[in-house]
């Protein structure tokens, strides 16, 4: 009986190890273009962290002049949006959402050649110096 639990949490060890380790890194990108020319682009993406913490300090594209990271929030019924100016903090092993309503990117004089179904991409840079390149897929505005 003593061997077969030794068995047990030996192999129970044996598949523990074999567990991923979390990578840094960036899914479901996507930039919805402007309803108006020349206006603003918003982009959207979840930031996953890897095996320690770090900040996410900038997001460009060689696609757009500027990009700025924003937050949206509601006051007293009356919507605004403020820069985001020291980076967002991606915890380890945690994710960080950016989405219509709260964080976002905003993309101003997108190249207006670029024009769904196509992709763009977005070079998104870390405080660690780590540097992460995701194909965002374009949006029409108001679609999902």
């Amino acid at each position: 009986m003593k061997r077969i639990f030794g068995i047990v949490a030996l192999a129970a060890l044996a598949l523990g190890g074999c567990k991923e380790k979390p990578v840094l890194n960036v899914t479901d990108a996507s930039v919805r273009l402007p309803a108006v020319p020349r206006g603003p682009a918003a982009a959207y993406f979840t930031v996953h962290g890897g095996p320690v913490a770090d900040r996410l300090i900038e997001v460009t594209s060689e696609n757009a002049i500027r990009a700025e990271m924003h937050e949206s929030m509601a006051h007293g019924g009356m919507a605004s949006m403020k820069p985001i100016t020291s980076g967002v903090v991606i915890p380890a092993k945690a994710m960080v959402k950016f989405e219509s309503g709260g964080k976002h990117v905003m993309f101003f004089d997108v190249n207006p050649a670029l024009q769904p179904p196509r992709t763009m991409p977005i070079t998104f840079i870390f405080a660690s110096g780590n540097r992460i390149v995701a194909n965002a897929e374009l949006l029409r505005p108001g679609e999902q």
